[in-house]
């Protein structure tokens, strides 16, 4: 399998597990120095706004952090799109460019829209691919 393929194959891996709330399957995507900077809003591309609310990744605080979002929030849609993969040309880092529509709603009916395009960026360790960090989604 080439390394564009091993890219495709974590995007499709992070969209089912949302799709089907598996926090194991999340988690088995993030490499253990996985940071993921958020802007307040899709329009914050200055990163100066963006904010840090989850440290370096952390397998037990993550876990729990999941774990309360699928408790509270249904799924209604999950859209994702790629648009782009690029590789290094030592085929050890690649980022990959997802356009993200999924709704959210928790049993009173508050929505969550995750609308925006999103940078993921990855890295090979062991010889496999995880996601290292990803920006989170902003509006083009």
């Amino acid at each position: 399998m080439d390394n564009e393929t091993k890219i495709i194959e974590i995007i499709n891996t992070e969209t089912e597990a949302f799709d089907t709330k598996n926090i194991e399957l999340l988690l088995s995507i993030f490499h253990p120095d996985m940071v993921w900077p958020w802007p307040p809003n899709g329009d914050a591309h200055n990163p100066l706004e963006w904010v840090m609310p989850w440290g370096r990744y952390n397998r037990k605080r993550w876990h729990k952090y999941l774990e309360d979002f699928f408790d509270k929030y249904d799924l209604i849609h999950n859209v994702r799109k790629t648009r782009k993969i690029e590789l290094s040309k030592e085929g050890d880092g690649a980022f990959a460019v997802v356009d993200v529509d999924t709704l959210w709603q928790t049993k009173s009916g508050d929505k969550l829209h995750w609308d925006g395009r999103a940078c993921k960026i990855y890295t090979t360790s062991k010889s496999r691919w995880l996601m290292i960090s990803q920006t989170g989604l902003l509006n083009y």
